[in-house]
């Protein structure tokens, strides 16, 4: 059993979270070190897409919903007071983006059912295609959650350390709610998989 001594606790204690991360890049761009913007570009961008993704886009509007956010930071980098605040004000960029676009992208294909991909969860067939049957066989359980566990879950697997704070902006969900929210979605996937024979394999 670990407990708060153990070296390998400590560690992950006292490592910074991504919000962390991310002000220390803002930070040292604001004070003229350009590089710095890529390694925040690095750093978040996996989130961002993913809570695009979340919020309605597909793949390729996803890709200029977090572009645009990232040209708006750029433009607007003196607004923003606390080099802390970057992630936040990155996180609700996009998720309001997102919003904005998908809706407009519903009222330009008319759409009769209204309906949008709801978590993004589905890899698309050419992703599908090259895809081993275990693979397979896990996007099928992932789909078979909930819309809220595979918007969770997409979020929180690109992140080394997630930050709550951020989650809970991204997805309106209580800071609070989202650990046991995340372990009853992942308990039900292992359930799904344990269920599964293909996933057993031979």
């Amino acid at each position: 059993m670990l407990t708060d001594d153990d070296p390998d606790v400590r560690t992950e204690r006292d490592r910074p979270s991504l919000g962390e991360q991310a002000g220390a890049c803002f930070h040292r761009y604001r004070e003229g070190q350009d590089q710095a913007l890529g390694e925040l570009v690095d750093l978040v961008t996996p989130l961002l897409w993913n809570v695009a993704r979340a919020h309605g886009c597909d793949r390729d509007v996803a890709e200029d919903v977090v572009q645009d956010v990232w040209i708006r930071l750029v433009e607007r980098a003196r607004d923003i007071r606390e080099s802390e605040a970057v992630l936040g004000w990155l996180v609700v960029s996009v998720k309001r983006e997102s919003w904005r676009t998908a809706k407009l992208s519903r009222r330009t294909q008319h759409d009769p059912t209204g309906t949008v991909d709801p978590g993004g969860a589905d890899p698309g067939p050419e992703a599908l295609a090259v895809l081993t049957e275990r693979q397979q066989t896990l996007w099928a359980a992932v789909q078979g959650l909930s819309e809220r566990c595979r918007q969770l879950l997409r979020i929180v697997a690109f992140c080394d350390r997630p930050d709550y704070d951020e989650i809970s902006a991204a997805l309106d969900m209580p800071r609070g709610s989202i650990g046991p929210t995340r372990g009853r979605c992942l308990d039900k996937l292992r359930r799904s998989l344990a269920a599964d024979e293909r996933w057993a394999g031979p």
